[in-house]
């Protein structure tokens, strides 16, 4: 059967992450800091003048559809929007193998495209190489790096200038025979563009010629460990540096070395690399927590116990000495949990979930209480008695002493709004008040979800309470809801304008590379830092890493950044990046084909795969929808299809909703079993159905006996319904309206 990823995105700080400002301010290049408010009337006229654009609008569609327009508007326009339209025909033409075309483009539009100068005769040069001027394209090549040396398309054409032919097509590969003497285009790539994705290429492969423990070696080593997160083998170079280089390490060698094995989640390595980075609570914290994952507590706890002694007040030694209370036994961290209590206010709450804990183990229900009851009346708003309410409200719910679950329910809406288990409480106080017959309550309960957490799930249940069209779920597969995508792109908030430039015409590797160029300090990103990263990840289709990085910006722990985020999260950009729309032509396709909703179906996608084409999950389930190789030959027998690939994407989708619409028709169109089926198997769901005597929905929902097919559930749904708000204008326009 499909079977969904396990553990698919751990928790983890992954490099390059960056946020959306609610004015969308546009930084410098290699700056991070905001404009001005005296700035902000540039800022503004840049995102207004990027609304009412005619060729930005067109950035999202392919060659072939936008060819006429383009054209057209490249005869008609002048300014920046004829060059705008120009070069992205140009481009369109060589990527098409029509080179002739492009030349004729390009010309002199270095002389007006100011912000792109270095990328047209980039593409001049490309085009050049493409219909044999060679020594043209050379010259080209050199022009560029004479004239814009600062231009990251200086970086390419050192590349170019230094192959063993210069001058050659754009995709030209490394030869896999590399000179140890490096050509001294590529030597000056490497240090005037350290950080870029060629950089790091050449510098790996180098130094992979080189025998070990070859000095050489050694900064181009360093040079991958910094700026190489990307690069395919870079846990390879890591390895290298800290096996044969380890006494030539500088301390922020080992910082930058601990970083990488971080994000790549090698976190015993991590541990090791921070124990000698340059002390500070983020490294200290790291070093602990990395050997403590990598099953070293004992040692974990001395360096705990070492983070407490030289940063005592520093909010990263809150969380260690949390984390430490879990390495302890019960006495020494009880004490360590009074001590967080007595220093930390902010993080006492969370000690004393785990104080009240460890008292239950201990059998001291007196004393579990009496902790439970001041984070009541201690920190009525925090995540803790907002988990402590729900919990009673659930259970004199279970008990039908429904007035009291009301109670519970409305004190935790009340002292807690905004935390996300307010709009689990608040559904289920509107359900409650219906069943005291008091519609009233339930109404504003409802209107009240939809209002603070128009993202949740249960903002989709209170939708349907209010009699909204929004399908349910016995009639979502059937609704066909209004689809309208975005039709141009907004501006970054931070980077070059040569950057911003690339990523409204929607040139998408190209602006990536750019900004590998820009985004140089990854270790701490800044909120803007994080959402552009995220964005840009997701224009070169690196939608796991891209959505991840934009939702765990809800991480941040500072004032000022939490500030910021919340700022964000008022945005439509944020939760579009959350909810992207990849491979929409072809999930709209295989909808309608299968009489399916395409956006449960997109969110049923964006679940199982976070649009990830080249996905597999640890069971060997494949591609965009998880479809199982064994259930895969099976639906290859019902629909007669022998020649077929699970990776890639038409394929998976075609027999992926192939098997939603048969999960739909095992269970009478009621897409509630149906997706519950896609996860866990039509037998155990026709078990649980058997067994639970279905008759509410939302009840059926909260005792699935699987927890991941709980959380699929409702993550599915809860997809679903961000969808829905986000792209159904008439949906959005009745949140906006209460």
């Amino acid at each position: 059967m499909l079977k969904t990823l396990k553990n698919k995105w751990p928790i983890i700080a992954l490099a390059g992450v960056s946020a959306l400002s609610i004015v969308f301010v546009v930084t410098f290049l290699k700056t991070t800091d905001a404009f001005k408010p005296s700035e902000q009337v540039e800022t503004e006229s840049i995102i207004k003048a990027a609304a009412n654009s005619p060729v930005l609008s067109l950035a999202n569609q392919s060659a072939a559809q936008r060819e006429a327009a383009l054209g057209d508007l490249a005869q008609r326009l002048s300014g920046l929007e004829g060059d705008r339209a120009r070069y992205m025909l140009a481009t369109d033409y060589i990527n098409q193998d029509q080179s002739d075309k492009a030349l004729p483009l390009l010309e002199g539009l270095e002389g007006s495209y100011k912000d792109l100068a270095g990328y047209v005769l980039l593409r001049r040069a490309q085009a050049q190489s493409a219909i044999g001027q060679s020594e043209a394209a050379i010259a080209t090549l050199n022009q560029l790096t004479q004239s814009y040396p600062d231009s990251t398309a200086t970086a390419e054409a050192l590349y170019k200038l230094g192959l063993p032919t210069a001058g050659l097509p754009a995709n030209s590969a490394l030869p896999d025979s590399q000179p140890v003497a490096l050509p001294d285009a590529w030597a000056q790539l490497l240090q005037a563009f350290p950080s870029h994705p060629l950089s790091v290429n050449i510098a790996f492969r180098q130094a992979a010629s080189l025998k070990p423990n070859d000095d050489a070696a050694l900064p181009l080593l360093r040079q991958v460990a910094y700026h190489g997160l990307e690069h395919p083998q870079y846990t390879q170079a890591l390895n290298r540096l800290t096996s044969q280089y380890s006494s030539a390490l500088t301390p922020e060698d080992w910082e930058a070395i601990g970083f990488g094995y971080w994000e790549t989640q090698n976190y015993a390595q991590a541990g090791e690399a921070y124990i000698k980075a340059p002390g500070s609570p983020r490294t200290q914290y790291r070093a602990a927590r990395g050997k403590e994952r990598g099953g070293k507590g004992r040692e974990a706890v001395r360096v705990y116990q070492l983070l407490d002694k030289t940063f005592p007040e520093h909010p990263e030694t809150a969380s260690g000495l949390l984390n430490l209370a879990d390495l302890q036994d019960d006495a020494a961290a009880i004490a360590t949990l009074d001590s967080i209590i007595e220093r930390f206010p902010d993080r006492a709450a969370d000690a004393l979930v785990k104080r009240a804990e460890i008292l239950d183990e201990l059998k001291s229900p007196d004393s579990a209480k009496q902790a439970r009851a001041s984070i009541l009346s201690q920190y009525p708003a925090s995540a803790a008695a907002a988990n402590i309410r729900l919990k009673q409200a659930n259970a004199n719910a279970k008990n039908g002493d429904y007035t009291a679950a009301i109670s519970w329910a409305r004190q935790l809406v009340e002292a807690a709004p905004q935390d996300e288990l307010a709009a689990e409480a608040g559904f289920w106080l509107g359900k409650w008040s219906l069943r005291q017959n008091q519609p009233d309550e339930a109404r504003k309960a409802f209107e009240q979800v939809v209002r603070n957490h128009p993202e949740s799930y249960y903002s989709w249940r209170s939708a349907i309470y209010l009699d909204w069209n929004v399908g349910n779920f016995d009639t979502v597969r059937s609704f066909q809801p209004e689809l309208a995508l975005p039709a141009r792109r907004t501006p970054l908030p931070t980077g070059s304008f040569a950057l911003q430039e690339l990523y409204l015409i929607g040139h998408n590797q190209t602006a990536w590379q750019q900004w590998q160029t820009e985004f140089i300090d990854q270790k701490q990103p800044s909120v803007s830092e994080q959402f552009t990263d995220g964005l840009l990840r997701l224009g070169v289709g690196d939608n796991l890493d891209g959505i991840f990085m934009v939702s765990s910006l809800s991480w941040r722990e500072l004032p000022e950044e939490i500030a910021e985020y919340e700022a964000l999260r008022q945005t439509p950009a944020f939760w579009q990046a959350i909810y992207p729309f990849p491979y929409a032509d072809l999930i709209l396709g295989w909808a309608e084909e299968r009489q399916l909703n395409p956006m449960l179906v997109t969110a049923l996608v964006r679940q199982e795969s976070r649009f990830q084409a080249n996905i597999r999950s640890v069971v060997g389930a494949v591609g965009l929808m998880q479809v199982m190789p064994e259930t895969g030959a099976w639906i290859s027998d019902q629909i007669a299809e022998e020649n077929y690939s699970l990776s890639q994407p038409a394929d998976n989708v075609k027999f992926g909703t192939w098997y939603l619409d048969f999960t739909h028709r095992q269970y009478g169109d009621n897409s509630l079993f149906a997706v519950a089926s896609y996860n866990a198997g039509p037998g155990a769901v026709s078990a649980w159905i058997e067994e639970k005597e279905f008759a509410n929905a939302d009840e059926f929902v909260e005792q699935i006996p699987y927890p991941e097919t709980k959380g699929y559930v409702e993550s599915v749904f809860g997809g679903y319904w961000n969808y829905l708000r986000l792209y159904d204008p008439a949906i959005a326009a009745k949140i906006n309206a209460l």
